[in-house]
């Protein structure tokens, strides 16, 4: 895949995530300078080897489960922005803030959720938290009834999955069909893996839809396990 490619591929998965709605070249026409018949060209590529789809005819694009896991594999570790550090000192302020485990997860659940708009949450032993669920359901994706069934289904299963597969990785993605579970719920369970002296197995992150700024939530994600281990080790 050539740069440019990788670059139109990326602009559809951060302004999709933003708009909700599929992207047209014209758009992406004025984003790189050139003309629609050239990003039409290069939509056509990304779409012929399933990066991108057209979801209507005469609709813009959007990114296919595999498009997204190649754009998050390819995330780089850019220059943080005020929004981002202010994010992550309220997110810092409120896991450090209180001296009970349970009270402090909790706090950094509902964190996660007010700065990420997703479902957030936690396990700490046979404990699992979970706040947020009318962010969730409140998304356009999940307007038809058989999709919140499978993301139903995902909740219902979730703890025993983690369980059971104990994913081992500081931050783990897992995109759409990718999940064992509910996996065509639409969704994209963002999740870390903190140390703790009550579980080897507790984890911390988000449930939200596969359209969603992974680089933000996967950075706060990241950043709420680091503060756990530093409270809870404290």
């Amino acid at each position: 895949m050539t740069q440019r490619q990788k670059d139109i591929l990326s602009s559809i998965v951060e302004q999709y995530a933003e708009v909700a709605s599929p992207v047209g070249s014209s758009l992406l026409a004025k984003v790189f300078g050139v003309s629609s018949a050239t990003i039409r060209a290069e939509m056509a590529h990304l779409e012929e080897v399933g990066f991108i789809m057209q979801p209507h005819t005469s609709a813009g694009r959007i990114p296919t489960d595999k498009g997204y896991r190649f754009y998050v594999n390819n995330l780089s570790q850019g220059k943080e922005s005020p929004a981002d550090r202010r994010a992550e000192r309220a997110l810092t302020a409120r896991v450090t803030g209180g001296n009970v485990p349970e009270h402090t997860i909790k706090s950094a659940v509902d964190t996660l959720v007010e700065l990420t708009h997703n479902l957030g949450l936690a396990t700490l032993g046979e404990q699992l938290y979970m706040s947020g669920l009318s962010n969730l359901f409140g998304q356009p994706e999940f307007m038809n009834k058989g999709q919140v069934q499978e993301v139903a289904r995902l909740l219902d299963n979730l703890e025993p999955w983690l369980k059971e597969v104990a994913p081992n990785e500081p931050l783990s993605v897992y995109i759409g069909r990718e999940n064992p579970i509910g996996a065509g719920a639409g969704c994209s369970l963002i999740i870390s893996k903190f140390r703790s002296p009550y579980s080897d197995q507790s984890y911390i992150g988000t449930l939200g839809p596969t359209r969603q700024s992974y680089r933000d939530v996967m950075q706060l994600v990241r950043r709420t396990g680091e503060a756990l281990e530093e409270v809870l080790y404290a």
